[in-house]
């Protein structure tokens, strides 16, 4: 039994709870606290977080768990509440789910982004659930006249054995809500959960099969128009002037102007993010007249120079200044070469890498390429907004309302308690909707047009105004002895605008001599989070070096990589190691076993192995490739994960599962390439995704099972895939593949 502070005063919890028709409902702040604006009476007693859980009972014993995160896929509307649900101790089948509205003082930022949802409320939703489950049974004990340690709960129910007394906790709400909050409460054992680690289906399952209307897009309001910006069609090109003379005549169309998303000088915070900053809009009735209005716009369109951005958020508040160059791919991949032969930003180096290098008996070096990538939502980018002077109402897909807060109260000239966010389900995120400028641009044409509106980009909008995955390079290098040991070990990385490497994660600890640097080119192309920042590609580069590295050292991929584990355990080199080695092993021990990786196998299968930590947590892949028609095919996968605790096993392999598709998706054909600042792949048909036959028969997914914490799930088993994938394609080509999307490049050459 776990002990754990609550952490609310009497005061705080009346203050947001909430009391009605004899019922309870409870709200809990588990972390960093929020009060209310300077000067109010309640400013010494409210203790809010952006970790909360919220617990609802009515008289009749209806119980209603209220979800504070966004939802895009990862099912957190399922897995969240049932921690609550947990120590609540509630039948899970009478459970009523809800998504809770945004809430900057009760809810803080509630962003979901990161793999932190489950690993970030592990604690403070189970303290919510345990929270009302024990002042349910204050009450009970003070009704029934019995000490509290008599009573005991299951179901939802709560019973006094000797005498034979029951009743629901409905009966007890409004008692219960009387009573002071406990100081400390007692969280279950591991060894006693009956929730947790149970497979529950998605609480939102038959609406989505049957066409609810959950997502942004379905969003409607009174009076409500459609907007859509025509942006211009490169990067490094602005506005200059237009005639909207034509399109105005077209049937539907109320108004077509232009207008800046941030004013000179806005100091933008870490999530704000501009493409374009001059944005011509054309607002009409139904979303099909406005795009054939748009089609009618006469632009003329100008070089927009080096713009300076004034930053802040992340780093402190400076000046960066974006260059106004048109960039083409193959010139982009070309300076990259030359930025490589360049000395770089030194991140980590362990004992005399040059001078065992000099002393090497053989160096063996690989550079590594990867394109820009698209997050390919497959909701295209929407927003709603009804802002009039006095308050603004915004409604849309969003991984972090709390971060487009301050931008809307700063830019609107609106106090945050006056602009009201609700989210609805989000189709698709990767990290693409962490950025709100879209919420942005659409409450600014709000304002503009006096008139609730609905901002939709089309899928070639989406596809061509930015916020990809950056576009990537890195050389490694080995030092090998006159007997194939391994004795240095060198990456070196970079990319537009930033470089991917992670200087203290494996092998890093595991060699004694060990360099790491990174450096980056300035661009206008815009990037952000792409699902496993970074890491998505610093795996697929680097897994597939230590494949190679593996091959001519003769040794087998997966004992070579555990042995290296060994040495990082046993005899660590350096301080500052991110991974857990005995954690990292397991999932290579496990993905072993179960694809049976040292028996006789399938013959027909070309076996590729990689396995990567990120986000907290380890994962490992075995890929099972054929030829089918001529081309490659990943017929099933093996996957391993230890992301601690599993909340929802079902819901959690199907979340590792589609990490799988998507990696081998965009390993294989993913790739966004720009001439003269256009996008050449500007919808699907030109930007090539997996298509559903070519998704693995099978994708097996076992977990290691112990007792840690939960820690991150939808971001970890996504990049070793791509190192799996190139090691698997090796042995099908018998040649080895550097640069990615695989099947759209040449073997030594740039991607085409």
């Amino acid at each position: 039994m776990e002990k754990t502070s609550t952490n609310n005063s009497r005061r705080t919890f009346l203050k947001s709870s909430l009391l009605a028709g004899g019922g309870l409902m409870i709200h809990f702040s588990g972390l960093a606290k929020f009060a209310l604006p300077s000067g109010s009476a309640e400013t010494h007693l409210i203790q809010l977080t952006e970790i909360n859980g919220y617990v609802k009972i009515s008289a009749d014993n209806m119980i209603t768990l209220i979800c504070p995160n966004p939802e895009f896929g990862q099912n957190v509307m399922t897995s969240l509440p049932m921690m609550v649900a947990e120590e609540l101790d509630v039948d899970w089948k009478k459970v009523i789910v809800e998504m809770g509205p945004h809430d900057s003082v009760k809810l803080g930022g509630q962003f979901t982004g990161g793999s932190n949802s489950v690993r970030s409320y592990w604690r403070p939703l189970r303290m919510a659930g345990a929270t009302a489950r024990n002042m349910l049974m204050q009450a009970a004990s003070q009704t029934w006249a019995v000490p509290i340690e008599e009573i005991t709960s299951k179901a939802g129910i709560l019973y006094h054995e000797k005498s034979g007394r029951k009743g629901t906790y409905g009966e007890f709400a409004t008692k219960a809500s009387a009573i002071p909050v406990p100081k400390d409460v007692k969280l279950k054992a591991v060894k006693d959960f009956n929730v947790i680690r149970t497979s529950q289906k998605n609480v939102e399952g038959t609406k989505i099969i049957s066409g609810k209307p959950l997502f942004g897009l379905d969003y409607k309001h009174e009076g409500m128009l459609i907007a859509m910006i025509h942006h211009p069609p490169a990067f490094g090109m602005k506005l200059k002037s237009f005639d909207a003379s034509a399109a105005l005549k077209m049937p539907g169309i109320k108004n077509v102007f232009s207008l800046k998303l941030y004013e000179d000088g806005f100091e933008q915070a870490g999530f704000d993010v501009r493409s374009f900053n001059d944005l011509l809009v054309v607002v009409g009735k139904t979303t099909w007249e406005v795009m054939n209005a748009r089609k009618k716009l006469l632009v003329e369109w100008m070089p927009a120079g080096d713009v300076i951005d004034t930053m802040g958020g992340r780093g402190g508040k400076r000046d960066v200044i974006v260059p106004g160059a048109l960039e083409n791919t193959t010139a982009q991949l070309q300076k990259m070469r030359e930025f490589a032969k360049k000395p770089a930003q030194q991140l980590r180096k362990d004992g005399d890498p040059e001078t065992a290098f000099k002393n090497a008996a053989q160096i063996i070096e690989r550079t590594y390429d990867a394109p820009f990538l698209a997050h390919n939502c497959m909701e295209p980018m929407n927003f709603f907004a009804h802002v009039t002077d006095e308050k603004a109402l915004l409604v849309g897909p969003l991984q972090a309302p709390g971060l487009a807060e301050p931008t809307l109260s700063k830019i609107l000239n609106l106090p945050a308690d006056k602009i009201e966010i609700q989210m609805t389900r989000m189709g698709g995120g990767f990290g693409r909707r962490a950025y709100t400028h879209y919420a942005t641009e659409a409450a600014l044409i709000s304002k503009k047009v006096k008139a609730p509106v609905k901002l939709i980009y089309s899928r070639e909008d989406d596809t061509t105004y930015g916020i990809y995955r950056p576009m990537y390079t890195a050389t490694y290098r080995a030092a090998l002895d006159s007997n194939k040991n391994l004795i240095a070990f060198h990456v070196k990385g970079g990319g537009i605008p930033e470089h991917a490497i992670h200087a203290n994660r494996f092998p890093a600890g595991a060699v004694d001599n060990y360099l790491a640097e990174g450096w980056a080119i300035p661009s206008n192309i815009t990037i952000g989070a792409f699902r496993a920042p970074r890491s998505n590609f610093n795996a697929a580069a680097e897994q597939s070096f230590l494949d190679e590295l593996a091959e001519a050292m003769g040794k087998d991929p997966i004992d070579f990589r555990l042995e290296l584990l060994k040495r990082a355990k046993e005899n660590p080199v350096g301080k500052n190691n991110e991974y857990d080695a005995d954690r990292y092993a397991g999932v290579l021990k496990l993905v072993r076993e179960k694809s049976g990786w040292t028996g006789a196998g399938d013959k027909k299968f070309s076996r590729g192995v990689a396995a990567y930590f990120c986000h907290n947590s380890y994962a490992a892949h075995v890929v099972d490739m054929t030829m089918r028609d001529g081309e490659p095919y990943v017929e099933r996968v093996f996957s391993a994960v230890d992301c601690g605790i599993v909340i929802n096993p079902d819901a959690a392999s199907n979340m590792v599962q589609g990490a799988v598709i998507d990696g081998i998706g965009n390993s294989l054909y993913g790739g966004l390439t720009h001439k003269n600042g256009v996008v050449e792949e500007n919808n699907f048909h030109k930007y090539r995704i997996i298509r559903m036959h070519e998704a693995p028969k099978t994708v097996d997914v076992s977990f290691v099972q112990n007792d840690i914490d939960p820690t991150g799930l939808g971001e970890p088993p996504f990049p070793p895939v791509f190192g799996a994938v190139a090691n698997a394609l090796y042995k099908v080509h018998g040649r080895r593949f550097y640069q990615q999307p695989f099947l759209l490049s040449k073997p030594d050459g740039p991607s085409v």
